[in-house]
């Protein structure tokens, strides 16, 4: 045994019919060459215990899905996380999950297959897209021993791509929101911030197509040029 893997966190024991499905959810490639309007795409939110990338827990997971240029309301996700040993922080004010429903929300091991089962193949849309991409592949590793191999595109940075002439590339999802009068009617929930930013991620694929980003990949690449070029502002 080596000298440091007692400093390493043991492997967690998933049951047998988890491993079973995790083994065949479909690989992961890359980004098509179909149009945007034919990708599947599934759009998530996340409710955090907070901020920080390294300590805080998942505790709930919304996702909806973009299909055929619509929003199919036909699948939808939606699960709170069990979590007992939560310590109460400032988030819970914001996302206002009462300590009782999160003590009996789902098993997070059978809660997060489903949700890989859900997006499968998919990419993924979510707003400041970064952190819940850290996030849920801490907490699969957490739970599953599993590595999180989705694609994930941030519609935080597609907004200000499409749409340079509204000056607040540094905006959260309210000040998009606002900027294009969409009627939102709940917002710091999962489920609900997962709609709403899937109806910008619409707005945002129409005025794509009108600047000639017809594909997934296109968004891709076109997004990887933005943000070199903001990079290099920034100097």
């Amino acid at each position: 045994m080596s000298l440091f893997s007692w400093l390493r966190p043991a492997s967690p024991v998933v049951p047998h019919d988890l491993q079973q499905r995790l083994t065949k959810l479909p690989a992961i490639g890359e980004l098509r060459e179909c149009s945007l309007r034919e990708q599947r795409w599934v759009v998530l939110d996340l409710e955090t215990t907070g901020l920080n990338l390294n300590k805080d827990r998942v505790l709930s997971i919304g996702a909806v899905v973009i299909e055929d240029g619509a929003i199919d309301f036909s699948q939808q996700f939606e699960r709170t996380l069990q979590c007992r040993e939560l310590k109460l922080g400032p988030s819970v004010l914001i996302h206002g999950l009462a300590p009782s429903a999160i003590a009996a929300g789902s098993e997070p091991t059978e809660a997060l297959v489903e949700l890989l089962e859900f997006i499968g193949d998919s990419p993924v849309l979510a707003f400041h897209a970064s952190f819940d991409q850290h996030m849920l592949g801490r907490a699969l590793k957490e739970h599953l021993g599993h590595k999180l191999q989705t694609v994930f595109l941030d519609v935080a940075q597609i907004a200000p791509l499409v749409c340079p002439q509204a000056h607040i590339r540094e905006a959260g999802l309210d000040e998009w929101i606002d900027w294009f009068k969409l009627e939102v009617f709940e917002r710091h929930h999962a489920s609900a911030d997962a709609l709403a930013t899937a109806e910008l991620a619409l707005i945002l694929f129409s005025r794509a197509r009108q600047q000639q980003i017809h594909s997934p990949l296109n968004l891709q690449q076109r997004l990887s040029q933005w943000k070199r070029r903001q990079q290099t502002h920034s100097f």
